[in-house]
């Protein structure tokens, strides 16, 4: 447990540290609310930055929390449907700030909501419709 609290407090420091020149060189152009899917508590913010040199970043707030799961993942989706393709990696922590680069090959602007997403059973965990 202690290994996992250590390892937790680590990545929220980097996370911080990552976000620290953030304000500096990117924009806010979409954020939204988590609300809880498939039975499972999700809450909290997440933001999408696009960067000065034309990538992008999704951000889960400080406040995000997940009441846990196999294999949960974050990604992006439209209308109610998860994107596959859009699939930003395995979720690093069960609460806290956490920070995903967004690879060239996925467009933000072709999506309406952040997923996080339980790869093992194919069902959402949390959606967060984006504005």
């Amino acid at each position: 447990m202690k290994t996992l609290s250590l390892r937790a407090a680590a990545l929220s420091l980097a996370a911080l540290t990552a976000l620290a020149p953030l304000s500096a060189q990117a924009d806010v152009a979409a954020s939204g609310t988590f609300t809880g899917a498939s039975d499972h508590v999700t809450t909290g913010n997440v933001s999408i930055f696009k960067t000065a040199d034309g990538g992008a970043l999704v951000i889960l707030d400080s406040n995000f929390s997940l009441d846990g799961a196999p294999d949960p993942r974050v990604g992006f989706g439209k209308d109610d449907v998860f994107e596959p393709l859009s699939d930003l990696g395995i979720l690093q922590q069960l609460g806290g700030t956490q920070v995903y680069k967004v690879p060239a090959s996925v467009n933000v602007d072709d999506f309406n909501e952040v997923y996080i997403w339980c790869l093992k059973f194919g069902v959402p965990l949390g959606v967060a419709e984006l504005s």
